[in-house]
């Protein structure tokens, strides 16, 4: 399933996402040298409706045309099916971002794939991973790390002060590289604008030109720090709509203009057509069901029962069902030594 190449595809610096399958057959690795020998992996498409990953490394390549990269680079291009059809997966496709897990057993082609990317790498011995990747509501540029430690926290300031640190979901990209190396996931907004292609292209080139991380913590005036608590899904068993609409939970129109704002205790999400079932699941690290917790239904309406900062929230149905509705965080004053 994996192809693996020494060069760049000719085409592949002009490409849109949705031609990628006239250059390559599917998820590709791609192994370019530089100056210094130990490389940089970046990963793209693995959702293929976020295209500002390929525009981004087309950018920085274009600049090395004539000259030697900084670093040897390693780029993985990721759901190739999915970026001709400009969705995030095809229906009954596995998520591209769900299918990393280390020492993962199942037998299906696209978690070998993983495995053999991951194993690739290590043999490599990669310097640090960036893995790219749009979202469908109104975000802030962030970054995402899955260790608390001063280099993933270094490398994660280097493109935006504002760093989410999670633990699930499982089946990450950045979380199987964890054990690697230095990993960051970012979040560069919606796809289809130059403000994420530009500040991605800018943030990669950095990491190129890194000879090593610092060993002295990021501070704390650099770095808002938060923590993903809880992931809120819809039940396939609930109808939905956005603004209007005869439905089990119908949420608020600009539902995305909560993201990385706390939200009062009492604010409205959405109205429910059941008063005595919150049309919501959330779980915590632990997979627990706490939406009792944050969530309570009064006169027909969702409100949130205590203070909460969501991220993600997106008006996309489509991509609520195939991922989530958003996930809730708390901001972290403290910052441990080790996690």
């Amino acid at each position: 399933m994996l192809t693996q190449l020494d060069y760049l595809p000719d085409g592949l610096l002009q490409v849109e996402a949705t031609e990628l399958h006239t250059l390559i057959p599917g998820p590709t690795l791609i192994h370019l040298p530089g100056r210094r020998d130990v490389p940089l992996f970046v990963s793209i498409l693995l959702h293929g409706n976020e295209d500002t990953g390929l525009k981004a490394i087309q950018d920085v390549l274009k600049k090395y045309q004539n000259a030697s990269l900084p670093r040897a680079l390693s780029l993985f291009i990721g759901n190739v099916e999915a970026a001709r059809r400009g969705v995030r997966r095809l229906e009954g496709q596995l998520d591209y971002n769900r299918i990393w897990s280390a020492g993962n057993d199942d037998i299906a082609p696209e978690y070998r794939m993983t495995r053999e990317v991951t194993e690739i790498m290590a043999q490599r011995g990669v310097f640090a991973s960036i893995d790219i990747h749009n979202n469908s509501g109104l975000n802030p540029h962030y970054a995402c790390i899955n260790r608390l430690d001063d280099a993933f926290l270094h490398l994660s300031t280097m493109f935006s002060r504002i760093v989410v640190y999670f633990t699930s979901p499982k089946g990450v990209q950045s979380e199987a590289f964890a054990h690697l190396c230095p990993a960051v996931t970012l979040e560069c907004g919606k796809p289809g604008g130059r403000s994420g292609v530009d500040h991605a292209a800018v943030f990669v080139e950095g990491a190129l030109h890194l000879s090593d991380f610092p060993t002295h913590p990021v501070a704390k005036q650099d770095l808002d720090l938060f923590h993903s608590v809880a992931v809120v899904t819809v039940p396939k068993t609930v109808s939905l709509s956005i603004g209007a609409g005869e439905s089990d939970l119908c949420l608020e129109e600009r539902i995305d203009q909560y993201n990385f704002f706390e939200l009062k205790t009492g604010t409205r999400l959405g109205y429910v057509a059941n008063g005595n079932l919150i049309p919501l699941c959330t779980r915590n690290e632990n997979g627990q069901d706490i939406s009792a917790y944050y969530f309570e239904i009064k006169a027909g309406e969702l409100i949130t029962r205590r203070p909460v900062m969501p991220a993600m929230l997106t008006r996309d149905t489509r991509i609520i069902r195939q991922d989530c509705l958003c996930y809730l965080m708390e901001r972290l004053s403290t910052l441990p030594t080790k996690i």
